[in-house]
C-alpha cells in the first residue's frame, strides 16, 4: 500500500505542475506558482503554477476553437473516451486516494470510496453519450412535421470545491465530454493537485487537445470573471458555497448563461420514535462523520423524538469516541483534519455559541493540538432552537441534537433553513417515511439510509442549496440544449 514517505514523494513528483491549455502543460504567463499544503502537518506538497487573467482567456480560446470539431465528434468515440479513463482511474485507484488523502486530508478508506465513487461518473455517462435522444412526429394538424434534437450547448466554465477533488471534477466534466461540450476547469485552490492527475488521465484516454482545460489560480474571481463575461462561453457549473453561487449567477445574468449550482447545505437528519435505534445511529455515523463532516450532503442537525433522544446521544457518542483521530495514510486513522485553520475555528466558534447558549457536549468540543487542522468529533444536546450551529453550514464532525415530539414538530425543524438538499429520515412506518418525503424541502432524501450520492441518481437541491442536476440520466441534459425544427409536409404539393 503506497503510504511510506517514499511513495509519497514518488507520487508528487508525478503530478503536473502546469496549467493545462490546449493540450498543453505549461507555466502561467506571469511565472507566479502557488503551494498546496498537507492540511495534516502543514507541509507545503508542491508549488503549482498559478493561473492569471491571460491564462484563463487562452484557455477558453482553446475551447472555443476545438467546441466545432468535439459537438460534430461520434457519440461513440466519446463514450469510448470516457470508459478508457474510467479504466485508467480504476487501475491507478491507490494513486488518486492517496493524492487526495496528502491534499485534503480524509483517511485513505474514504478516499478509495471517493475513487470508486467519482470513477463510476465517468462508466455511467461513457453509457448516456450515445442514448441522447430527440423525436420526430406529425404536427398534431397533420400539415407539418416537427423534428427536436438536441446539442451540446457549447464551452462551459467548471469550477469545482476542495473537499471531493476527484468525484467533483468527474461529476462535471464526464457529461461534458458525453454532451460534446469543451470545457475550462478551475478546481479548487486547497486541492488542486487530483484535478491535474485526472486531466493527465483523460489526456491519456485519448481526449484530444483543447477539450478541456485546467486553470489553477489562487485569484479565482480575477481569472472566472472575464470568462464569464465573454461571449464564447456558455455555460457555467459551479458547486460550492450559496454566497459565492449568488453571486456567480448574478454575473452569468448579463450573458443569460446557462447555470448548475449545487451551493450549500443545512441537512437535517430525523429520527422518529419507532425507529429502529441501532440503524439510526449507524445512518448518522455515515450521514455525519463521511468527510469529517467536511460535505454539503453531510448532516447538519439531528431532530430527534423526545422519548429516544437520551439514548440516541448516548450511542452515537459511544460510537463517535470510538474513532480514532490521525493523519489520513495512518493505518488507525478514522478521523483527519479539517481543510485549513480557518475551517478549524468556524466549526469551533458554532461549538462554543452553542455551548454558551446552554447547549451539552456529550463529547468532544474542542480544537486538537497541532500540528494539523484537527478537531475533536463532538456530540451536542440540549442544543437551543436559536444557535447559530442549527442555521449555519457545520462543515466539521460536529452533532448537535435537538428534540421533537410530534411528526408536524419535526417538520418544522427539518425546513426551518433556506437550505434544501438533503433531507435523511430513519422510521419502521413506510407510510410515514413517504409522507415525511413529501412534505419536506429538499432535493433529496435518505430514507433508512446514511448515505445515499450515486452516479446513477440526479443529485441537487432545492431552496438556496442551487438549482440543476449532477447524476442521473437528467445529468447529462445540464449540457445540452434543445432545438425544434418545423419541416414542411412532405406530402403537399
Amino acid at each position: 500500500m503506497p503510504d511510506s514517505l517514499n511513495d509519497e514523494s514518488l507520487l508528487l513528483t508525478s503530478i503536473p505542475t502546469g496549467l493545462l491549455i490546449n493540450g498543453q502543460w505549461r507555466p502561467a504567463s506571469s511565472g507566479r506558482t502557488f503551494d498546496v499544503e498537507d492540511p495534516a502537518t502543514g507541509k507545503v506538497l508542491l508549488s503549482i503554477a498559478d493561473a492569471g487573467t491571460e491564462d484563463g482567456a487562452a484557455a477558453l480560446d482553446a475551447a472555443a476553437s476545438a467546441q466545432a470539431g468535439w459537438g460534430r465528434t461520434a457519440p461513440r468515440e466519446r463514450s469510448e473516451i470516457l470508459r478508457r479513463a474510467f479504466d485508467l482511474v480504476t487501475e491507478r485507484a491507490e494513486d488518486f486516494a492517496l493524492l487526495m488523502t496528502l491534499e485534503m486530508g480524509k483517511p485513505l478508506a474514504e478516499a478509495r470510496g471517493e475513487v470508486a465513487y467519482g470513477a463510476d461518473f465517468l462508466r455511467w455517462f461513457s453509457e448516456e453519450a450515445v442514448r441522447i435522444g430527440g423525436r420526430y412526429l406529425p404536427a398534431p394538424d397533420g400539415k407539418n412535421r416537427l423534428l427536436v434534437q438536441k446539442k451540446p450547448v457549447g464551452p462551459c466554465l467548471l469550477i469545482t470545491p476542495w473537499n471531493f477533488p476527484l468525484a467533483m471534477a468527474t461529476r462535471k466534466v464526464a457529461p461534458a465530454v458525453a454532451a460534446g461540450c469543451t470545457m475550462v476547469l478551475k478546481p479548487a485552490n486547497l486541492t488542486p493537485l487530483t484535478s491535474l492527475l485526472f486531466a493527465q488521465v483523460m489526456e491519456e484516454a485519448g481526449l484530444p487537445a483543447g477539450v478541456l482545460n485546467v486553470i489553477q489560480t489562487s485569484t479565482a474571481g480575477a481569472v472566472t470573471g472575464p470568462l464569464i463575461k465573454d461571449d464564447r462561453l456558455r455555460k457555467i457549473s459551479f458547486t460550492g458555497s450559496t454566497a459565492v453561487g449568488q453571486a456567480l449567477m448574478k454575473e452569468a445574468a448579463d450573458k443569460v448563461l446557462r447555470t448548475s449550482m449545487e451551493l450549500g447545505g443545512n441537512a437535517p437528519f430525523v429520527v422518529f420514535e419507532d425507529a429502529d435505534l441501532d440503524k439510526a445511529v449507524e445512518g448518522a455515523l455515515a450521514a455525519k462523520m463521511r468527510n469529517m463532516g467536511e460535505a454539503c450532503t453531510a448532516a447538519n442537525r439531528f431532530i430527534v423524538h423526545e422519548s429516544i433522544a437520551d439514548a440516541f446521544a448516548e450511542k452515537f457518542a459511544a460510537k463517535i469516541t470510538s474513532l480514532t483521530t490521525a493523519r489520513g495514510t495512518e493505518p488507525e486513522c478514522t478521523v483527519g483534519p479539517l481543510i485549513d485553520g480557518k475551517a478549524r475555528d468556524g466549526v469551533h466558534a458554532l461549538v462554543s455559541d452553542a455551548l454558551a447558549g446552554g447547549a451539552e457536549a456529550v463529547t468532544g468540543g474542542a480544537a486538537v493540538d497541532g500540528p494539523g487542522y484537527f478537531y475533536q468529533p463532538t456530540v451536542l444536546k440540549n442544543v437551543a432552537e436559536d444557535a447559530r450551529i442549527l442555521r449555519e453550514e457545520i462543515f466539521g464532525p460536529v452533532a448537535p441534537i435537538v428534540t421533537f415530539a410530534s411528526e408536524d414538530a419535526a417538520i418544522r425543524l427539518a425546513n426551518n433553513t433556506e437550505y434544501g438538499l438533503v433531507a435523511y429520515v430513519f422510521t419502521r412506518d413506510l407510510s410515514r417515511g413517504l409522507r415525511v418525503s413529501e412534505r419536506l424541502e429538499t432535493g433529496m432524501l435518505g430514507l433508512n439510509a446514511g448515505v445515499i450520492s450515486t452516479a446513477a441518481a440526479p443529485f441537487g437541491g432545492v431552496k438556496q442549496s442551487g438549482l440543476g442536476r449532477e447524476g442521473g440520466s437528467e445529468g447529462i441534459e445540464e449540457y445540452l440544449s434543445t432545438q425544434y425544427v418545423g419541416i414542411a409536409d412532405p406530402y403537399a404539393g
